[in-house]
């Protein structure tokens, strides 16, 4: 059920994390990078304060950012914390530390170990 909405829900995570919209474009800067994705200060301005919704990819950019789930940013009454779903188990079960290891890492250095594991998959 949808309790909030994605202005009340940035406000609430720039309180609760000390953040200004200048420090949510910083944080966001990877993510746009890595795909390939434009939200400029106008574009969160406007989110703030409640002018227009993001899409999706912006969505998704400013979840990754934050470190909360899409869910509760759009103001669902669900966990703000983001899951991880992996889509295959290690042998030692570790999966999701191993992602969350793996999203610390530049995107650069993603894009490496990426293109490694493509080669070995290749043959």
């Amino acid at each position: 059920m949808k309790e909030y909405n994605t202005s009340q829900r940035l406000k609430q995570i720039m309180d609760i994390k000390k953040m200004r919209q200048v420090d949510i474009l910083h944080a966001a800067e990877p993510y746009c990078k890595r795909f390939d994705v434009k939200l400029n200060k106008n574009d969160l301005s406007q989110y703030v304060s409640g002018k227009t919704l993001p899409g999706q990819d912006k969505l998704t950019i400013l979840g990754l950012a934050l470190g909360v789930s899409e869910a509760w940013l759009m103001g669902y009454d669900v966990s703000m914390e983001r899951s991880v779903t992996p889509t295959a188990e290690t042998s030692d079960g570790r999966t999701k530390e191993y992602i969350e290891l793996f999203e610390l890492l530049t995107p650069e250095k993603q894009d490496i170990i990426i293109n490694v594991i493509k080669g070995l998959l290749a043959g």
